[in-house]
């Protein structure tokens, strides 16, 4: 069986790595000599962790099936395949483990969370996966080539909406591919949607989709017609290269994330497409807490995950880990706090140990 990483595809490969974690390659900062005596730091109770697998990336609860569950890449070196792993919640302890012969990234569940969608984004291609015996129902990849050697367009985040998924491409021009959840098949196809199109999320306020691109741009879609009716910008002259984002309804606010460029948190008016605050620091994952009116901020380059409240933007709470933080999920009870933790990355792409998942106790 030809490795997955040949050179054909190792540059395709590693696009779809940063697009998924910007900061992944980045060389880790050194460690001031610690002291002869030192002080213990203190166990935060309210944090369960557990070392769990390589390649850890998006996560899902089934309310179906009372499963929280991880998409994983597996190791990007020599290895074949990735990993679906289901967890207890409470105590993360593994409740299954599905073995898929391609790799798994982003992750969305339907409403009543009897299935779930995992993009194989090195394939170019999405899952559809039982979300009681995490057994791979269907899949379609993708048609279409984006480079003279035949790489697939990364399918990195995906959406569901209704009866559709959008899968946004990672390209030059990007794209969104929307599947039909009743056929799993190819809709159709929303283009010139800017380089690289990261996150993509629904906003009952505006009943539009918005979708994030490396070209800095936030693109307001109709999911109607599935026509581009906006471009958002920041609008101060800077580049940036946006990645994730959040959204309060009762507001209008939408929160978007840049861990590259801006290496900031913009906070944009839906209703006039401005940008309204600035919340600097390193931010690769985001989620909004509307029971709780709080906003959670993984800090990939920082190793941190920050709580903040949502009306004045001040920091509740911080967690350090040891390793970098990455995917967020926002527990049923809206208490909890589900975080991947990637382990560094080596100059060849293999990594420097397992990732962990962590679990949060929201004080």
């Amino acid at each position: 069986m030809k490795s997955l990483f040949s050179p054909r595809k190792a540059a395709v490969a590693m696009a779809v790595i940063a697009a998924f974690s910007l900061t992944a390659c980045q060389a880790p900062a050194k460690k001031a000599e610690a002291p002869v005596a030192q002080t213990v730091k203190p166990v935060d109770t309210a944090v369960t962790q557990r070392v769990l697998g390589d390649g850890l990336y998006e996560m899902v609860y089934s309310q179906d099936s009372k499963g929280l569950f991880v998409a994983s890449a597996q190791a990007f070196k020599g290895v074949n395949g990735g990993m679906i792993y289901r967890l207890d919640p409470a105590t993360l302890a593994t409740k299954g483990e599905t073995h898929t012969d391609l790799k798994n990234f982003g992750a969305a569940i339907d409403e009543k969370g009897s299935v779930f969608y995992t993009t194989n984004s090195l394939d170019g291609a999405i899952s559809k996966v039982d979300a009681q015996s995490g057994k791979v129902l269907q899949r379609l990849v993708f048609p279409g080539k984006i480079s003279k050697e035949g790489y697939p367009a990364g399918a990195r985040e995906v959406l569901w909406h209704g009866n559709e998924l959008y899968v946004g491409r990672v390209a030059d021009p990007g794209y969104i591919s929307v599947v039909d959840t009743k056929t799993f098949k190819l809709k159709t196809e929303i283009k010139n949607a800017g380089k690289w199109v990261t996150g993509i999320i629904y906003s009952p306020v505006t009943e539009r989709i918005y979708a994030a691109n490396g070209s800095g741009e936030i693109l307001v879609i109709n999911p109607r017609t599935h026509k581009i009716e906006k471009r958002w910008t920041a609008g101060d002259g800077k580049e940036y290269l946006f990645l994730n984002m959040a959204e309060d309804p009762s507001t209008g606010r939408l929160f978007v994330t840049d861990d590259s460029k801006g290496k900031v948190t913009l906070v944009f008016d839906e209703h006039t497409g401005k940008v309204i605050k600035r919340i600097e620091g390193d931010s690769l994952g985001i989620k909004f807490n509307a029971k709780r009116n709080e906003i959670y901020i993984s800090q990939r380059e920082s190793k941190k995950v920050l709580q903040l409240d949502a009306t004045t933007y001040a920091v509740k709470n911080s967690w350090s880990f040891d390793q970098n933080p990455n995917s967020l999920l926002i527990g049923p009870d809206d208490n909890t706090l589900y975080v991947t933790l990637k382990a560094e990355f080596n100059k060849d792409s293999s990594t420097k140990g397992a990732d962990s998942i962590a679990r949060i106790a929201l004080k």
